[in-house]
């Protein structure tokens, strides 16, 4: 027997919990290939959505995604964020709530990683042998 993911056991019971005590339930998303939201409001590759009743229609959270029907800027859109893609969930009210861990895209990762670095303009960068030196974050206050 494969033991399932409590990840969406706490989605639900976090959302449950928020209806409960009247705060709103927020869902804060990792935007990848799988996810369908409105990328005019991605940013950073990142998305945080109102799950409340008031805010959504027919949502529903299941092991593997959560879907609902929203309105952005007055115009209704199909939401659907695979369980794998939710880094957190928490009350907007009270940022009660939890953060998971979001596995990186391998393909992504290894992309991003062999990509040829942008030299700057002006060519100077520290010597690779010398610590970089800190700016001091204490001030002399007299």
């Amino acid at each position: 027997m494969s033991e399932h993911s409590a990840k969406p056991y706490l989605i639900r019971a976090i959302c449950e919990w928020c209806a409960d005590n009247g705060l709103t339930p927020y869902l804060a998303v990792k935007v990848n290939g799988q996810t369908r939201v409105p990328a005019a409001f991605v940013k950073n590759g990142e998305i945080v959505l109102n799950i409340s009743v008031g805010a959504t229609r027919r949502l529903t959270v299941d092991n593997e995604r959560v879907q609902f029907t929203a309105r952005f800027n007055g115009v209704s859109q199909e939401v659907s964020v695979p369980i794998a893609a939710v880094s957190g969930i928490f009350a907007k009210e009270t940022g009660y709530g939890f953060a998971f861990a979001v596995a990186v895209d391998p393909a992504a990762s290894l992309d991003a990683a062999t990509a040829p670095v942008e030299s700057s303009a002006s060519g100077a960068s520290p010597p690779k042998d010398k610590p970089r030196r800190r700016p001091k974050h204490l001030q002399v206050v007299k």
